[in-house]
């Protein structure tokens, strides 16, 4: 009986994942058999990578409802009960920086920001030179995305207004594209989008969920999320500021 119970529940997760990808399958089948008109090359091996695709999808989403997302607001519920702001701040921010300095878009998009700005002639075209460029700006966005996740934090503790600190971040970032390098600007504006990923969401939004739950007077709906929003918007100010500094 178990077994056939636990049969229809991975069963029914597959068929979840499946009906998450079947908009993507079907674009990309309509524009190779329509648009291009040519078979597909290597068929069997698209259709076995199509069918690892969902399974790892599935394991994936269940790794976070089993893993990450219990954890997080375990860790938010014992910082937030335990009274300690300063400990809060400090796993915030870590958090933040630890999950970002990781993260393999990031590296690659350093990576590649670095021989490119060699390239061009923005720094010095030898090998240190472009390895301390993109650990810096590595290290800067990771720093940034702590920040954010320390200023979110604040933000459900103290019921300030969400959409007050976006447009004021915003209204910053515009600034800073005024005075930043042109080089820069670009890089800086990605650098907003490779911030979030698929370890530090999860984690992020757990921790502002756990703590709006936690804290009396907050909403987890209304005060819980919001936290990527600040991941994504500090990084283009801070990267846009390294830009000043280098060039």
């Amino acid at each position: 009986m178990n077994y056939k119970l636990h049969s229809l529940i991975i069963l029914k997760k597959l068929w979840a994942s499946v009906t998450d990808l079947i908009p993507i399958i079907v674009v990309v089948v309509f524009f190779q058999t329509v648009v291009i008109q040519q078979p597909f090359p290597q068929i069997g091996e698209v259709i076995f990578g199509i069918l690892l695709v969902i399974v790892g999808l599935m394991l994936f989403i269940e790794g976070l409802e089993m893993g990450l997302f219990p954890i997080g607001e375990s860790m938010a519920f014992a910082l937030a009960k335990k009274g300690s702001l300063f400990w809060l701040m400090v796993f915030s921010f870590l958090l933040g920086f630890s999950t970002t300095i990781a993260e393999p878009a990031l590296i690659a998009v350093a990576k590649e920001a670095s021989v490119i700005s060699s390239g061009a002639g923005l720094i010095e075209n030898n090998q240190e030179t472009m390895e301390t460029y993109a650990m810096g700006l590595r290290l800067t966005v990771a720093f940034s995305v702590g920040l954010a996740i320390v200023i979110g934090v604040l933000r459900i503790l103290k019921g300030w207004p969400l959409h007050y600190l976006i447009i004021g971040g915003y209204v910053m970032v515009m600034l800073m594209t005024i005075i930043a390098p042109e080089e820069i600007i670009g890089l800086a504006y990605d650098a907003g989008g490779v911030t979030t990923s698929t370890i530090t969401v999860p984690l992020v939004t757990a921790l502002g969920v756990g703590l709006a739950t936690v804290i009396k007077g907050r909403s987890p709906l209304l005060d819980g999320f919001g936290l990527i929003a600040f991941a994504s918007l500090l990084p283009m100010i801070f990267v846009m500021a390294y830009g000043l500094f280098w060039f």
